[in-house]
């Protein structure tokens, strides 16, 4: 299984009281995840499987790539490692799936899954992380593919 983690772009900052689902990527954001998406559309296979956070600068950042996605509520601001391992079906599920969604959960699922120290990893704003999970020799592993930042494409 492929696991590609994808933060959203940049967005506006949280005004008070303000509904932080309804943020929107700003015009550097939206450059961002134009970028990272012409990176990922060559990358990808046809039959990627799209999730993206219910957050509108997720759902922004995912159109850039010009795919079917589905919006999953547990992809979150607030998600938990767990929630985010069992909506992709982690490590079980075959092909290709790409998340859009939030830190802190994205870098707290690769520090979990590269069995890296500390809590977290930190994922620069429109920046991706491909994992491979593959079985070698009887035992589990995940791999570290890629990590892909849209400040240099």
């Amino acid at each position: 299984m492929d696991l590609l983690l994808w933060r959203h772009a940049e967005a506006h900052e949280a005004q008070p009281g303000g509904d932080d689902l309804a943020r929107l990527l700003t015009p550097r954001g939206e450059k961002q995840a134009a970028r990272m998406a012409g990176w990922l559309d060559r990358q990808l296979p046809e039959g990627a499987r799209i999730l993206v956070s219910p957050a509108r600068r997720t759902e922004q950042t995912a159109l850039a790539l010009g795919r079917k996605f589905k919006l999953r509520e547990e992809l979150g601001p607030g998600a938990t490692v767990e929630q985010l391992l069992q909506a992709v079906q982690w490590p079980d599920s075959r092909g290709v799936t790409v998340v859009v969604g939030h830190q802190p959960v994205l870098g707290q699922t690769i520090a979990r899954l590269l069995a890296i120290h500390g809590s977290e990893c930190s994922v620069k704003k429109g920046a991706v992380w491909w994992l491979r999970h593959r079985l070698r020799d009887g035992i589990s592993q995940t791999t570290l593919v890629s990590v892909q930042s849209p400040d240099v494409l």
